[in-house]
């Protein structure tokens, strides 16, 4: 058949690779973890694999993580890759279009493959090892055999840790041998949703008792670290009752909390799992009372993904194995309910008072309202940004959005929780879809999935509605008409005014930066360094940008201060705000109009309405 073009054509692809199937792996991998070179950071892997047959065989290094929702897993760090069979080095050959599958021919007679490599985390980036600490996650120190669901594969691991390191993890032990820990058998699927945290400086607490006991493992740069406060404590076994009664089910055997308080380690964030969960913060985190506020949910959030997200799961977020893509089309659910239900249990737990709640929320409320860039990105579109978006910084966040699904889902389940309300007279909440939407009375470790048919149908059972265009109306909305409904069904309208509330002190502190974006439209760190500039604002419209440094306000050298006085001024006197700033090797002095006045959000109550929001954050869990 003629070309229908002149021209060279497309090269011969390379080899299949076998896809998973839900069918029995004979026999069980190995796998044994050095994890004791503190001073290189460096994890020495060794690990055995059964041969199924002889022939053609492919080995996967992980790429894609359910918590992360994205391929942020890196092939790069493994090195010094080794295969033996039958006591032969045998030959690999690295996937041309795919650098996490390796391409091995296994000769006849050879049982099991015999693998040994290193795995070598970057120095610039987040480190799993300290003198004093390490953080093991088992997908990043695995190979696993391609044409398997890997929940049908079982493995046998163990890790050697530093001398006087103590450990935690959901994995059972079954041998501990001078600092040798073996694990009881269990399937890859289960390994890699089970980390092992461990440390010099370690302290153990029970939350729950009881046959499924909640237990919080602290591990810390140092023992002063780790001195948590009894009120602290008490609000955390709060917690570990509160959650499991909000979706009456208790489907863990245990679970298992692994927090590090580094400033050394990764820090500022948590990864959700079944049966334990990873939470990083600041060392001072239990004495800083300010981080506390501002990171007041974390527990609970990664807490609730036990159910919401990890136990059930999105349709297309599910994978058999962790090398297929992932969808992200229910993020809105997944991370929007989660961070809902985490803002509401804060200050029924007392982490957060039920006016810092507010205050937090308010924040959330004026965010979304000034996200311009909902103009041609619809919060359904940014649900795939975890696709191409992952721990990458956004330069106009404002404009281009970035996972906007859990400040802006928080806004959309808040409407959903008080629709609920009025089309039930009261008698309903969101409460009746959390407990039956992820497993009412279920005790099983079972994933099952769902689809948006799912969610709907589920809410229609609550109170009938046409939730179907309810919700795909409030996804793929271009404007933001209908963003704060659910404020104003529980009470409440967002207003401005010239005073920070503590929240939005702690908030910017947690910014690094003094945000006046919803004034004069940018964010200005230390030394008067432009760190944001909100999308065609009074300072974007003046040509100040990114990376721009504030030198001096009209007269005056700059200060903090100072900009927040002459805002003020500007506004009172209808006159423009002068600054000089330095950018591109120059600098430029700008006149902006309308930059005032301050404007800093917060709810207030509407006359006569029912104050539905104070019952949300102050009712029991029924």
């Amino acid at each position: 058949m003629a070309q229908a073009s002149p021209g060279p054509q497309r090269a011969a692809a390379p080899p299949a690779i076998a896809a998973p199937r839900d069918i029995q792996f004979k026999g069980s991998m190995t796998l044994r973890v050095d994890a004791t070179d503190t001073i290189h950071k460096i994890f020495r892997v060794t690990q055995t694999i059964p041969v199924q047959k002889p022939g053609a065989m492919v080995l996967l290094y992980p790429q894609w993580e359910t918590a992360s929702h994205s391929a942020t897993l890196e092939a790069a760090p493994l090195a010094g890759l080794e295969i033996k069979g039958g006591g032969r080095v045998l030959a690999w050959r690295r996937d041309p279009a795919d650098p996490f599958a390796f391409h091995i021919v296994v000769p006849a007679g050879v049982r099991q493959l015999d693998i040994a490599f290193q795995v070598l985390p970057a120095m610039n980036g987040p480190k799993p090892m300290s003198a004093a600490m390490l953080m093991l996650q088992w997908q990043k120190v695995a190979l696993y055999p391609a044409g398997w669901f890997i929940r049908n594969i079982p493995v046998q691991a163990e890790v050697t840790i530093p001398p006087g390191f103590a450990f935690a993890s959901a994995l059972e032990s079954t041998r501990e041998d001078q600092g040798r820990i073996t694990f009881r058998s269990t399937s890859f699927e289960d390994l890699v949703d089970a980390p092992v945290y461990a440390g010099l400086h370690v302290r153990h607490h029970t939350l729950a008792e009881g046959s499924k006991p909640v237990r919080l493992h602290l591990f810390g740069d140092t023992e002063a670290a780790l001195a948590i406060s009894p009120a602290l404590l008490a609000r955390y076994r709060a917690m570990a009752a509160e959650v499991p009664r909000l979706f009456r089910s208790r489907h863990y055997r245990h679970f298992d909390f692994l927090m590090s308080l580094s400033d050394v380690m990764t820090a500022g964030g948590g990864v959700e799992h079944q049966e334990s969960t990873e939470i990083n913060v600041p060392a001072d985190y239990f004495s800083n009372a300010g981080t506390q506020l501002v990171m007041a949910n974390l527990m609970v959030h990664e807490f609730i993904h036990s159910w919401n997200g990890r136990t059930r799961q999105p349709v297309d977020l599910w994978q058999p194995n962790l090398n297929l893509p992932v969808g992200g089309s229910l993020l809105w659910l997944y991370e929007g309910q989660s961070e809902f239900w985490a803002s509401v249990m804060a200050p029924r737990l007392g982490l957060q008072t039920p006016q810092q709640t507010m205050d937090a929320l308010a924040v959330e409320a004026a965010k979304a309202s000034a996200r311009k860039g909902r103009q041609w990105k619809s919060l359904q579109d940014s649900t795939i940004d975890a696709l191409y978006m992952p721990g990458k910084p956004v330069a106009w966040r404002d404009w281009q959005r970035r996972e906007d699904y859990y400040g802006e889902g928080v806004l959309l389940w808040l409407d959903v929780d008080m629709l609920l309300r009025e089309l039930s007279g009261d008698r309903h909440s969101l409460a009746d879809f959390a407990a039956t939407f992820f497993g009412a009375g279920q005790d099983s470790r079972t994933i099952s999935t769902y689809t948006f048919a799912d969610i709907c149908q589920a809410l229609g059972k609550i109170a009938p509605y046409d939730w179907t265009g309810y919700l795909t109306a409030r996804l793929n909305t271009h404007d933001s008409a209908r963003l704060l409904d659910g404020l104003q069904r529980a009470g409440y309208r967002l207003v401005y005014t010239s005073t920070p509330t503590e929240f939005y002190t702690q908030y910017e502190a947690d910014l690094g930066a003094m945000d006046l974006s919803l004034s004069l439209g940018l964010a200005v760190g230390k030394g008067g360094q432009v760190k944001s500039v909100a999308w065609e604002g009074p300072a974007y419209q003046a040509g100040i940008s990114l990376g721009a440094r504030l030198t001096a306000i009209g007269t005056q050298p700059y200060s903090d201060a100072a900009l927040k006085e002459a805002i003020g001024s500007a506004a009172v006197s209808k006159q423009p705000l002068t600054l000089t700033y330095q950018a591109d090797g120059s600098a430029h002095t700008v006149s902006i109009a309308g930059a005032g006045p301050l404007r800093y959000p917060h709810l207030e109550r509407i006359p006569g309405s029912v104050d539905r929001l104070q019952l949300l954050f102050t009712a029991p869990v029924r």
